[in-house]
């Protein structure tokens, strides 16, 4: 069920239009991020705007235990893990390998 309204979230804001850096193909990400360590980190706060606003629209009881920041996961192993889906899936878009990063931070609370 928590997966399916993930999708759903993701769907609504795809018809909203995702704007910002998540609106990024993987491509341009993966080139635009070559040696400029500072906007990567830009990409990676709009990243975790998108994932605490899917955590905020989420229905009272789904998704509410994952933590963002886990000690196991941290903010630059997630940027890594981020990186590494971009470079794996150059037609994506980067909201995708966000999305991604989303479902393996859901993955670590069970």
């Amino acid at each position: 069920m928590a997966l399916s309204i993930l999708f759903a979230v993701a769907a609504q804001a795809q018809t909203a239009k995702i704007v910002g850096h998540g609106a990024s193909t993987c491509a341009d990400f993966n080139q635009e991020i070559q040696g400029n360590p500072a906007l990567e980190r830009e990409f990676f706060a709009w990243a975790q705007g998108f994932m605490s606003g899917a955590l905020m629209r989420a229905p009272q009881g789904v998704d509410e235990d994952i933590d963002l920041l886990p000690d196991a996961l941290p903010a630059a192993e997630q940027m890594k893990f981020v990186q590494e889906m971009c470079l794996r899936n150059t037609g994506q878009d980067y909201m995708d390998a966000v999305r991604a990063l989303y479902h393996q931070l859901r993955d670590l609370r069970k």
